[in-house]
């Protein structure tokens, strides 16, 4: 499995699939699947039944599907561009994610 470049909590642009362009924040990874759940981009409809024990009303709700990773890319936050990204080892033995244009680096 390889190490996903988008974690949780990232801010991302859509650059394939009907909601190119749309940007949201990632709610959840699923790395073994290589896709990512994101803040209102992917949305679809689910019918559900009316369920008393679980307190659930029914009808027909909206939520966000899986999004592959590689239709996403990360927006940097130091240049706010979609950026690619790459991995750097600091002093300390930390390592992080760097953009490839402005060499800023995410947390």
């Amino acid at each position: 499995m390889n190490k996903l470049k988008v974690k949780k909590n990232d801010q991302v642009v859509v650059t394939g699939g009907k909601d190119r362009g749309a940007r949201g924040r990632v709610l959840r990874v699923l790395a073994a699947e290589g896709k990512a759940i994101v803040e209102r981009v992917n949305m679809m409809k689910r019918h559900t039944r009316p369920n008393q024990a679980k307190g659930i009303q029914g009808g027909i709700l909206e939520r966000e599907a899986p999004i592959q990773v590689s239709n996403l890319k990360v927006i940097c936050p130091e240049c706010g561009k979609p950026a690619r990204l790459g991995r750097k080892r600091l002093e300390d033995g930390r390592g992080v994610r760097v953009c490839k244009s402005c060499g800023g680096t995410f947390s």
